[in-house]
């Protein structure tokens, strides 16, 4: 099968490698600065075709993914309309508000292509093809058993396009609140010396989580995707506000992961795209790294 995937970060990377064997194209913004060195690297390995931009990577594909930052999703719609063969499914992977997937649909479908939203339903990297996936619109039935014959883990959610990303975003409210209020109770506990007595009192609430992986875990994806997380949870917040309420949560939570983010980006937590990067298996490593950076800003 002709596949093109647009976007090809983690997420498009693990779907590459899972895909090996069918015709792929690929593109992705980072190709034209220092970044793409990595990426030109990877598909090289696995025979993935790079284009030169959104049309030339999906021209002719039988199948369109997009695994963009949310922000992007309508505009990679739009970008890629143009190059769009008649009858072309296009997966949107993306995180975005129920509004934005529907502005995308309009786009794509007015190109002759047919737009599926699909939304992730937990992390990709433990699951890589296999995450479960929800596919909403009215195509998503004619994709469903494509996708399976690839194999992907989907199920079509709702001929309506929205509801799929509206399950998904509801539950990041939870998710990525649950990692921007860790991060800050657990780095907060430890300024004060109390870590061991609020994880204690966490696990006589909630028995069946394991606080301190979970915490490092939490840690990890924070620093390592706080960018792409903050920006998902402001289309989060769009739709907690698409629905009329205020997403007071949902903001606090995005600001939370961005400011994260910035620390990556300054080195705080070391030397992004090494082996050691956001996988200390103890979480007081990075909140240490955070409380001694607020001591020196003071």
């Amino acid at each position: 099968m002709k596949i093109a995937l647009i976007g090809y970060g983690e997420v498009g990377r693990i779907l590459a490698e899972d895909l090996k064997g069918h015709e792929l194209a690929a593109f992705d913004l980072k190709l034209g600065d220092e970044r793409g060195n990595a990426l030109r690297e990877h598909a090289a390995g696995i025979g993935v075709r790079l284009g030169t931009s959104h049309v030339d990577a999906v021209r002719g594909a039988e199948l369109v993914v997009s695994a963009v930052t949310a922000s992007q999703a309508v505009a990679v719609a739009e970008a890629c309309a143009a190059g769009l063969a008649p009858g072309a499914f296009f997966l949107d992977f993306n995180s975005a508000s129920p509004g934005a997937k529907t502005r995308a649909a309009q786009t794509v479908n007015a190109a002759g292509g047919r737009y599926v939203e699909g939304a992730v339903m937990t992390s990709v990297p433990p699951y890589r093809i296999k995450v479960p996936l929800l596919l909403g619109g009215p195509q998503a039935a004619a994709l469903e058993p494509v996708l399976a014959g690839l194999g992907f883990a989907p199920k079509v959610a709702s001929e309506t396009l929205g509801v799929a990303s509206a399950t998904k975003m509801c539950r990041s409210v939870m998710i990525k609140g649950l990692e921007a209020m860790v991060i800050e109770s657990f780095t907060a506990a430890r300024h004060y010396g109390v870590e061991d007595a609020v994880i204690a009192s966490l696990k006589e609430t909630f028995p069946g989580i394991d606080w301190e992986k979970q915490a490092a875990y939490f840690f990890q994806r924070v620093i390592e995707h706080g960018r792409r997380r903050s920006e998902e949870v402001r289309e989060v917040a769009e739709t907690v506000r698409e629905a009329g309420l205020e997403p007071w949560s949902a903001a606090g939570t995005a600001e939370r992961q961005a400011w994260v983010a910035d620390l990556a980006d300054a080195g705080l937590f070391g030397a992004k795209g090494t082996r050691d990067f956001a996988r200390s298996p103890d979480w007081r490593t990075e909140a240490d790294r955070i409380l001694t950076h607020l001591k020196k800003a003071d």
